[in-house]
């Protein structure tokens, strides 16, 4: 009965943990994770990709411009994992409510840095230009955009500072589209913040679960034990008390029971 009780014990244990790593393990992809867009944008068709050598486009810095949102999608990718000296491909979506002009985009470039000071600059990366990209008044587009950071970056965490350059009314401007972290991990390496996190709670799950086993094995060696034997002597009679108690009423009392069971 006892055992039954613990198995029980230890289900409901195993089960509640389970859900705790679970909900976790989906918090930790939430906060990797900005707010995917909740509206349906159309990709353009040609869009007149011209790669990196079309436009100089320089350190030159424009403003956004009022009634233009931007949001960055990583297809398949929510934990932002990129392997170094591969490509990878996001997507950035726009919407342009500016007023009746068309927007035209220009060029999506990006940059990495350091997390703690976006000072230290780690990489440029390609510069995208475009020469058939607009989005019309009141409408949204999706524009692809893929790099690749260097292979000789030291895998870690850095911070990706993305932006989109457009025209309208010829006028530049351009707008942050992403500007947060990625987990830069070597090729071909598969090890993630989601597989450590899972295999470190493999591995305590299986330390509790051998002391859990190690407890109980205990116990019942414990409850199995063997009661220590107890001798118990055998009663005599000394013949010399005897005839001190002759003629008492101890042995009147002693005659008079044996003469009972007679």
């Amino acid at each position: 009965m006892t055992m039954v009780m613990a198995l029980k014990n230890f289900r409901v244990f195993f089960l509640a943990l389970l859900f705790l790593s679970s909900s976790l393990l989906q918090v930790a992809r939430c906060q990797g994770s900005d707010v995917e867009p909740t509206e349906v944008v159309e990709e353009v068709g040609d869009l007149g990709i011209v790669g990196e050598d079309a436009q100089d486009f320089g350190d030159e810095n424009f403003s956004p411009a009022p009634g233009v949102n931007t949001v960055c999608v990583f297809p398949k990718n929510s934990a932002r994992v990129v392997s170094a000296g591969e490509e990878t491909e996001l997507l950035v979506g726009m919407k342009n409510d500016a007023g009746e002009s068309t927007l035209n985009v220009i060029a999506i470039k990006a940059s990495i840095h350091l997390p703690f000071d976006h000072q230290l600059l780690v990489q440029n990366l390609t510069a995208q230009a475009f020469n058939n990209a607009s989005v019309p008044a009141s409408a949204q587009a999706t524009f692809p955009y893929i790099f690749a950071v260097s292979k000789f970056l030291q895998p870690g965490t850095f911070d990706l500072v993305g932006t989109i350059i457009y025209e309208i009314d010829q006028n530049p401007y351009q707008s942050t589209f992403y500007n947060g972290t990625i987990e830069v991990v070597e090729a071909g390496n598969f090890l993630t913040i989601e597989s450590v996190f899972l295999v470190t709670l493999a591995i305590s799950l299986l330390v509790l679960l051998g002391a859990w086993i190690h407890g109980q094995i205990k116990n019942l060696s414990k409850k199995t034990k063997r009661a220590p034997k107890v001798e118990v002597g055998t009663k005599t009679t000394d013949a010399s008390m005897d005839e001190w108690l002759q003629g008492t009423a101890y042995t009147q009392s002693l005659s008079s029971k044996s003469k009972k069971k007679k």
